[in-house]
């Protein structure tokens, strides 16, 4: 693999760049959401394995813990992993005894998952851990600046999520046939 001196006036991990210039990514949305995701999921995400827990196991306990069940597809949706990959993740904590599933009783096609009492210790003090760190994230930020940046977050997510829904297949069809 080649390797690059730094040029002049920069360090190995530091490029200097003109003064008032920035850099595309600077103002982009999506990787300034990317990164600040990054920074503040790793500093969390550092106490998982004290705790003997995966990031995928964490956020199937943390989404479950308010004691809605949730469909297998809804909550990979949570979890931002592919069904496939969290049918694994879900037969594991299964036999932990984290979690149960059964089937829907409107539409036994529908498998729901649900937090069990143990899933529910075993989460409960890494989900005060998660408020504290929240709170040291946003400690130079007012209350008020907090609350309003998660209401964008959160209708960004909402009208994001309902532009990616993908097409009703009946509709899918009549498009196909026009």
């Amino acid at each position: 693999m080649a390797k690059f001196a730094p040029k002049r006036g920069e360090s190995s991990g530091t490029a200097v760049m003109p003064a008032g210039a920035a850099r595309f990514v600077d103002g982009y949305l999506a990787y300034l959401l990317a990164r600040a995701s990054h920074l503040v999921s790793a500093q969390f995400h550092a106490r998982l394995p004290e705790a003997r827990l995966s990031v995928a196991e964490w956020r199937v306990l943390c989404t479950l813990s308010d004691g809605d069940r949730l469909a297998v597809g809804a909550l990979a949706r949570f979890v931002l992993h592919k069904q496939p990959t969290l049918t694994k993740i879900l037969d594991r904590m299964a036999r932990r005894g984290w979690v149960k599933r059964a089937a829907s009783e409107a539409d036994g096609r529908i498998v729901l998952v649900r937090i069990t009492a143990a899933g529910r210790r075993k989460v409960a003090p890494l989900l005060a851990a998660a408020k504290r760190h929240e709170a040291d994230v946003l400690a130079g930020s007012g209350g008020a600046e907090a609350e309003a940046l998660k209401a964008v977050l959160r209708d960004l997510i909402a009208r994001c999520a309902a532009d990616s829904m993908p097409t009703p297949p009946a509709l899918s069809k009549r498009l196909r046939t026009r």
